[in-house]
């Protein structure tokens, strides 16, 4: 009782706190910069402006915060290390500091855990860094942040999208979200993976793949013919016929596979990279779920993964690569060959669809990529071998424990992409250009996932869209990258719908970087606030010393 009504007082003295800035109404908000979004980098944005002592309010739509950080990704894409610095780097530190405590390794000895991390060992020493761990660790850690900073956050908030974005003489007023709540601040940032307070406010943005003229670029628009990691059906064989009556076009499509032409290649269409979950696996026998079946099952959305099968694929290469160990004996599984967790071109409307819409879209890719395990696990087609493999593990009982087990957040990939200030190509990631006014580093793979399955000129089912470019150095992200242009808005940062080409997202788009963007953002709009000044007339030269006292790193030398 007493635990209660401590927890009550504190409610209605944050209440007290934010009306005294505003009006009485229970339903008006004010801070001097308003964060929406839940993400990794929309926490990060919060902690930067609450430790400069400027007021800050987080509106976010998910009840859980910290995005795919927290939503299945533990198996870190960190790139080179030595270039995630700030907030982004406490927050590893922050999970090392769980993996020092023996109640953290519930399942398994901490020398049982083999150590190994993308690129990196999963738990770094020297710098007490830890980059692999568990969705509930992640979890917490975000909400410590939160917590040790006092910031207020409003969860299950939807903007309204349609009428809810008041601006006035090129910067936003206020906001209001569905519940009938209004927001006003002096700054704002959208920390939406899909930008929609961005879009909601005026500003430019594109959708899909541009042409590789658009930017003179090599790796963006239609990559007919490119097979840079191993998630294509092999060019020379064997061919994986597209037809329910195998030669018969008259039969109809086996589910999966498009019939409209890949279009030409280099050219720019609607498409983006392909969603999926980063599930949550276990082979503990006390700590795993069986695979549900969907309500909805139809094993004959999996024909082609039996097909797959039965060319022999997969002796020729290990379906389970992508079950990445986590700790505690749990896994973070990714998408992994021609055919897996990534329901390819089942998403091209997300970006810019309703609230209801993309409901749908996600329970889609939840019933198909569910209906697929519980397919490998039950159907006696599937290879004995596979199948016996796939019935070792089973969803992890102690992660989401709200939603089935499952992970609350789609992958997504790639959304909308802001037209801003400035924006970052694949010249700036391979270091073919100088970047001007550096906030921040990144350092992974040009990486796209699979766009589209098509069937060829020759009658074969193919994969295309999937690539992998990696540039010889870490490199650095402008500015204006997460600015709109001044005669659009004045008063919005986007750290992570910010403003690049779709090839040069695909390697920005790892949620390291989105944790220093999210940090950089927040301290270009506290500049702002206190020079009374515009983004876009920030002093540079105060933003990184700012940045720099705060550890982030802005350049790099070997």
């Amino acid at each position: 009782m007493k635990t209660k009504i401590i927890l009550f007082l504190t409610t209605v003295l944050l209440s007290i706190n934010i009306t005294d800035r505003g009006s009485a109404s229970s339903n008006y908000f004010e801070a001097d910069v308003i964060i929406y979004g839940g993400t990794s980098a929309a926490v990060t944005a919060a902690v930067k402006v609450a430790r400069t002592g400027q007021s800050v309010i987080m509106v976010s739509p998910d009840i859980h915060l910290g995005g795919l950080s927290s939503g299945g990704l533990g198996f870190t894409d960190t790139g080179n290390k030595e270039v995630i610095g700030g907030l982004s780097r406490e927050f590893y530190q922050r999970v090392y500091e769980y993996y020092q405590q023996d109640e953290t390794w519930q399942w398994q000895d901490r020398s049982e855990y083999g150590n190994r991390g993308q690129g990196t060992t999963a738990l770094d020493e020297e710098f007490g860094t830890m980059w692999i761990f568990e969705p509930h660790i992640a979890e917490q850690v975000f909400e410590d942040f939160i917590n040790d900073e006092g910031i207020t956050v409003l969860r299950d908030e939807w903007l309204d999208r349609k009428d809810g974005v008041v601006t006035e003489d090129g910067r936003i007023v206020s906001f209001e979200t569905l519940s009938g709540k209004r927001f006003k601040g002096k700054m704002f940032i959208d920390a939406t993976y899909e930008g929609d307070l961005m879009a909601a406010a005026g500003v430019s943005y594109h959708v899909g793949r541009e042409s590789n003229d658009t930017y003179d670029e090599e790796w963006n628009g239609v990559q007919t013919g490119v097979y840079h990691h191993n998630h294509f059906f092999p060019p020379d064989g064997p061919h994986i016929d597209p037809y329910v009556s195998p030669g018969d076009p008259s039969s109809g499509i086996i589910g999966g596979v498009s019939v409209a032409p890949p279009g030409e290649k280099g050219s720019g269409d609607h498409r983006v990279q392909a969603y999926c979950f980063r599930m949550c696996l276990s082979d503990h026998p006390d700590n795993k779920v069986p695979f549900p079946k969907p309500d909805n099952y139809e094993p004959s959305q999996y024909i082609l993964l039996l097909r797959l099968f039965e060319s022999g694929w997969h002796e020729r290469n290990n379906f389970f690569t992508k079950y990445d160990e986590i700790p505690n004996r749990k896994t973070d599984t990714n998408n992994h060959g021609p055919v897996s967790t990534d329901y390819m071109g089942m998403n091209y409307d997300y970006p810019e669809a309703s609230y209801e819409r993309r409901e749908q879209i996600i329970q889609e890719h939840e019933d198909y990529q569910k209906g697929m395990m519980y397919f490998l696990a039950n159907d006696p087609r599937v290879p004995r071998e596979i199948q016996n493999e796939v019935k070792r593990w089973g969803l992890a009982k102690d992660e989401f424990t709200d939603n089935g087990n499952w992970p609350h957040q789609l992958y997504i990939r790639e959304a909308r992409r802001m037209i801003g200030d400035f924006v970052m190509t694949e010249h700036e990631v391979l270091g073919n250009r100088e970047v001007p006014k550096s906030i921040g580093m990144g350092s992974y793979t040009l990486d796209s996932h699979n766009v589209q399955r098509y069937i060829t000129p020759e009658g074969y089912v193919q994969n295309e869209g999937d690539i992998g470019v990696s540039p010889d150095q870490p490199y650095e992200i402008a500015y204006g990258s997460l600015i709109p242009k001044k005669d659009e808005i004045q008063n919005l940062l986007v750290p992570v719908a910010m403003s690049a080409s779709h090839i040069a997202f695909g390697s920005i788009r790892m949620e390291p970087v989105f944790m220093v963007l999210g940090h950089s953002a927040a301290a270009a709009a506290v500049l702002a606030i206190r020079e009374g000044q515009a983004v876009q007339d920030v002093n540079y030269n105060d933003l990184r010393n700012d940045l720099e006292a705060d550890g982030q790193v802005l350049e790099y030398s070997d």
